[in-house]
C-alpha cells in the first residue's frame, strides 16, 4: 500500500500550521503570567512601603494601576510612585 505524497505533504503543512498557532498562543500567555506576577509582586512592594512608610507619614494606594506600575517597572516604579503620591 502506497501513501501519496500529497497526503504526506498536507500532513507535515498542517503539523507546521498546529505548531506555528501553539506558539503563537503561548508567548502572549507568558506575557500576561509575567503581568500578573509583576502585579502580584508590586502590590505586595506597596504594602511593604505603606507599612513602613506609615512610621513617616507615607501612605501609598494600592490599586491595580499602582500595583502593575510598580510590578512592571521595578524599583523605578515603586519610586515614581512614591514621588507622585509626594508631588500630588
Amino acid at each position: 500500500m502506497r501513501i501519496p505524497w500529497e497526503l504526506v505533504l498536507a500532513f507535515a503543512i498542517g503539523m507546521g500550521l498546529m505548531a506555528l498557532v501553539g506558539y503563537l498562543l503561548l508567548v502572549p500567555m507568558r506575557f500576561v503570567w509575567r503581568l500578573a506576577a509583576g502585579g502580584v509582586l508590586g502590590a505586595l512592594a506597596l504594602w511593604l512601603v505603606n507599612a513602613f512608610g506609615g512610621l513617616v507619614g507615607l501612605h501609598v494606594a494600592v490599586n491595580p494601576f499602582t500595583a502593575l506600575a510598580v510590578g512592571f517597572l521595578g524599583l523605578p516604579g515603586a519610586v515614581l510612585v512614591i514621588l507622585l503620591n509626594i508631588l500630588l
